[in-house]
């Protein structure tokens, strides 16, 4: 790895300062104290940045943004579409773990090129139970499977359209195998869609030389994968997607249920990553399964960096109380402004060759150009991704305006909900929230956002006479600015329109 050089060009001195056994640190900066110093570029369009980038040591991201796992942000929708558009979501661990593989599992099977595993029902099922699989994946047709595993037939939407009682059987309903138009195992992707197109159907069911089933092929990932030619996909065409374990209970045994449900990276969730029970859940995390990655975190120093990456850490994620509804440092006194913590454990982390994850305090598509030049390779992304319609909740209307809820996964809402939903027995009194909950403004589809904050970072980068990721990670130029700077960089002395 190239070494990195941040210069900075500050008004005061830092120095480290100790006295008796209290010890005062260099001042620390978060993203509003500073700019980005403009740089000679090269750089014709937009169109020439590419912005590609690590993720972990073996995960490259197409865009540098992760989706948070907070159970206002991410869940299957959110996860499908950072995918989509090149980035990834972590799926929150706020639930029993059979719910979050049924989201982990959605975004796996919302596109395939060929869908080696489909969703099947036993022709004695009844409506009801094809009704109740068709809305827990939101999909619109199930493959009809004897005790054999050999194909009877295809229930869609259409069958159940005018609801029949729910107690009918699904033989009665569906399309039986003998009026349908079946693909061989090992059809490519091509001539299934010729087979599509010749004859108007949107699902091709793929079998064997004896009739068993061996895959479904749909219009709709052909389409999909079409439409989204920057989608970031396993090797078997899938979307990729992570999720969060905790570092307590039932961590180890729902990251193995993760793993087999093909999970592409799992996240240590912990709020103090420096601790003793996430470096040993991490330990025990990558002596279990040494071939998938894991992100461990929350950290805000180099020490602590080092010991997560010397545990096994494939990636570290950055950020002690930045977030713009977390108050941990309100509530507990610790903390480090972001943009300081991001360049020290960066630096540490360099030496090691493992990316870091920027978590918290982003507002503005500048701030992750910010980050980046910092030494981060991505960042994670909660409140900027919320209120859209790919986060978690339903929109409701106050005071004439549409809006979302967003929380803290140390707030009390938060905190009883997870009781809720895990059964937790801990007494709600017992709990020090760390975070709020607030209204966030609906914003209508995820990708609008997504796009307005790449093309910001790659106005940024042409700034910065960079037109990758990597030349732009650890190189940064800053100059640190007074209150009348941050009054400057906004919009000043106008009656906006809006």
């Amino acid at each position: 790895m190239k070494t990195k050089r941040i210069i900075f060009i500050s008004l005061l001195a830092s120095a480290q300062v100790t006295f008796a056994s209290v010890t005062l640190l260099e001042k620390g900066l978060s993203y509003d104290d500073v700019l980005l110093v403009p740089q000679k570029s090269s750089v014709t369009s937009r169109r020439n940045i590419c912005t590609k980038t690590k993720l972990t040591r073996n995960i490259e991201l197409n865009i540098p943004l992760v989706s948070s796992n907070m159970d206002t942000v991410t869940e299957s929708d959110m996860a499908i579409a950072m995918a989509q558009l090149g980035g990834i979501g972590i799926i929150h661990r706020f639930n029993t773990i059979e719910q979050q593989l049924r989201e982990v599992e959605k975004v796996k099977r919302n596109r395939n090129a060929i869908i080696e595993n489909p969703l099947t029902i036993s022709p004695q099922c009844s409506m009801a139970q094809a009704k109740e699989i068709m809305e827990d994946y939101n999909i619109k047709g199930l493959l009809v499977i004897d005790e054999h595993n050999k194909l009877c037939g295809i229930l869609t939407s259409r069958d159940i359209r005018f609801s029949p009682p729910e107690s009918t059987i699904v033989s009665e309903l569906m399309t039986p195998h003998e009026k349908l138009v079946v693909g061989k195992a090992g059809i490519t992707v091509n001539e299934a869609k010729e087979l599509l197109i010749k004859h108007r159907i949107e699902k091709l069911p793929l079998i064997n030389n004896d009739g068993t089933l061996a895959g479904l092929i749909t219009g709709k990932d052909i389409h999909t994968k079409a439409e989204n030619p920057n989608a970031l996909v396993d090797k078997n065409g899938r979307l990729m997607v992570g999720a969060a374990i905790g570092v307590l209970g039932d961590a180890l045994e729902r990251a193995q249920a993760l793993v087999n449900a093909g999970v592409d990276v799992l996240v240590i969730d912990i709020a103090h990553g420096h601790s003793n029970l996430a470096l040993t859940t991490l330990k025990k995390v990558k002596k279990a399964f040494p071939s998938v990655d894991v992100i461990a975190g929350n950290v805000a120093t180099p020490e602590g960096t080092r010991e997560l990456i010397e545990a096994g850490a494939d990636g570290i994620k950055v950020g002690v109380g930045p977030g713009s509804i977390c108050t941990t440092r309100i509530t507990t006194g610790s903390g480090y402004p972001q943009l300081s913590a991001v360049i020290n454990c960066a630096s540490e982390a360099a030496k090691y060759n493992v990316p870091v994850i920027a978590d918290g305090g982003i507002k503005v598509s500048g701030d992750i150009t910010k980050a980046i030049a910092a030494g981060a390779s991505t960042v994670m992304l909660g409140s900027m991704l919320s209120g859209t319609d790919e986060s978690p909740g339903i929109p409701f209307i106050k005071n004439g305006k549409k809006y979302k809820v967003l929380r803290a996964m140390a707030s009390f809402g938060a905190n009883l909900g997870r009781k809720a939903k895990t059964k937790d027995d801990k007494n709600p009194s017992d709990y020090v929230p760390e975070g709020v909950e607030a209204f966030k403004p609906y914003k209508g589809s995820v990708q609008e956002t997504v796009t307005q904050l790449v093309g910001g970072l790659q106005s940024g980068m042409s700034y910065c006479g960079v037109t990758t990721i990597e030349d732009l990670c650890g190189n940064g130029v800053f100059v640190e600015i007074t209150a009348g700077g941050i009054r400057e960089s906004h919009a000043h002395d106008v009656q906006e329109l809006v």
